[in-house]
């Protein structure tokens, strides 16, 4: 891992540009949806198709989902507790996870107001190994479609301690002004390059946040969502990214001064969701999922009061806002919305 400071990675982004040229003629060309586009599937759809739709899974914004803790905390009609949807692959969780962040063109270079680069860099650096993201490890894979609790059976998805695995200021060029989602895609598979994830297996518990810089974002943020996370295939096997803009730049519509949280407090609550998601649906929707299609995070998002109310959270020793995440084993396998596990 890169331990230097997030400016002198930038600094060194033009060298970065060479490496790009020589492999961006073999990315993909998914097919890029509009950002509010969002599906499931059965288990007689195959792989590629599913990956070849690109389906994603939204943090929508705060101002529209604001919710209380109530009965259900997901989408309407669906049962109460996540289930396995059979993974994608053979692969539904990250049983080992490594995670990349990507700063996603030289529109970062030097501009960086809310100081969004350090903070997800430092989030991520230190969220592993905590009780806050542990109640991913009651979802698994390798058990039956279905299954609520694993009990021991499967494999586990993870929460080892260093698992960050790398940034990559990739700054040597600008990125396309509202990057669609085929441009977010195809810098996921370019990142899978850089870091040498070449084949399926390097790939296979893996997930690329990229991240745009201020004013660069994609079309739809801050009012149809605020980060969303989704996968790609590619010649290095499926690939798993989230699309992360520039979270201050929509303001309280992504989080600012969430239950007094802080101006910034968005950052860390919008970036946890999706990676707490993204473990324990790596491929969306072979993971773990409710009876409506709420992954673990969208159960539990905006929470202002009661159980699960978003806060400040100890990780690492520094403390980060947060969301809470929804727990099948909470209170007696009832489920529910938890800041720790």
């Amino acid at each position: 891992m890169d331990h230097r400071p997030i400016a002198a990675r930038l600094a060194g982004a033009a060298a970065i540009l060479l490496f790009i040229s020589a492999c961006s003629d073999r990315a993909p060309n998914p097919v890029a949806p509009s950002p509010d586009q969002s599906a499931s599937f059965s288990s007689a759809v195959t792989q590629q198709e599913v990956l070849s739709n690109a389906v994603i899974h939204r943090t929508v914004p705060g101002q529209a989902a604001e919710r209380s803790q109530g009965a259900g905390h997901g989408r309407p009609g669906g049962s109460k507790n996540l289930s396995y949807h059979g993974g994608i692959g053979g692969i539904g969780v990250e049983t080992a996870p490594k995670v990349y962040l990507v700063l996603y063109g030289s529109q970062w270079n030097g501009n960086d107001p809310s100081g969004e680069a350090g903070i997800v860099d430092s989030f991520l650096s230190k969220v592993f190994g905590s009780s806050w993201l542990n109640s991913v490890t009651q979802y698994c894979q390798g058990v039956s479609t279905g299954t609520i609790s694993c009990n021991g059976a499967g494999q586990a998805a993870g929460n080892q301690n260093g698992i960050y695995a790398g940034v990559w200021a990739d700054g040597g060029a600008a990125a396309p002004s509202r990057p669609s989602q085929s441009d977010l895609a195809a810098e996921a598979v370019r990142a899978a390059a850089h870091f040498g994830n070449t084949s399926s297996a390097s790939n296979a518990s893996v997930q690329y946040v990229i991240a745009t810089a201020t004013g660069n974002n994609s079309s739809g943020f801050g009012t149809q969502y605020c980060a969303y996370h989704s996968a790609t295939s590619s010649q290095y096997g499926n690939i798993a990214y989230t699309n992360l803009p520039y979270i201050t730049d929509a303001g309280a519509s992504c989080g600012a001064n969430f239950n007094g949280l802080g101006a910034k407090a968005g950052i860390t609550i919008v970036e946890g969701h999706e990676l707490a998601e993204t473990i324990s649906d790596q491929f969306p929707n072979g993971g773990w999922l409710d009876g409506g299609g709420a992954e673990n995070g969208d159960k539990c998002a905006w929470i202002s009061s009661g159980q699960g109310a978003s806060a400040n959270v100890s990780i690492g020793g520094m403390s980060f806002p947060v969301q809470s995440l929804w727990s099948n084993a909470f209170n007696s396998n009832a489920g529910g919305c938890v800041l720790s596990f």
